[in-house]
This record gives C-alpha cells, sequence and structure tokens, in this order.
C-alpha cells in the first residue's frame, strides 16, 4: 500500500512557479481556487494542485517554468529550496 504524501511549497515559490505575484496566490486560495495549508504564520500550497492548473490553463510566462522543474526534483517538502 503506497501512500502519497503531500508536496507543499511557500507562498514564494507557488508564486514563483505560477508565474503571478504572492498577493494573487493568497487571493486564489481565499476564493477556493487553490487550498492553503499550513499553519496561521506559514502558508503552504499543494505543488500537484498547482501543476494541474498550469495543465488545465494557460501557459506558464517565458522563463518561469524552470521553479517549476525546480521543484519537482527537489522533493519540494517544507522547507525545501
Amino acid at each position: 500500500m503506497t501512500t502519497s504524501r503531500r508536496r507543499t511549497v511557500s507562498t514564494e515559490l507557488a508564486a514563483l512557479a505560477m508565474g503571478v505575484s504572492e498577493a494573487t496566490i493568497r487571493k486564489w486560495a481565499s476564493r477556493g481556487k487553490i487550498t492553503r495549508y499550513g499553519r496561521k504564520q506559514r502558508a503552504e500550497y499543494d505543488l500537484d494542485e498547482l501543476l494541474a492548473l498550469t495543465e488545465g490553463g494557460a501557459p506558464l510566462p517565458v522563463g518561469r517554468g524552470g521553479a517549476v522543474e525546480l521543484a519537482k526534483r527537489s522533493g519540494a517538502g517544507p522547507g525545501a529550496l
């Protein structure tokens, strides 16, 4: 039985991966577009959920996709990168 572990990233890395501002990430979370995890002072977002948005929506801006690949390779857990 394999249990997949959620890979979460900080607001800063989520914004970088999506090619948007940190304020936009927070706005998406407050509107229910993405799920916010973590504690009160440390918001985190599911990397796979963010990647699913990029697959179904507009492509990332040129030069920002490298952050997604870097996060994938790093295992992108709390405190990664």
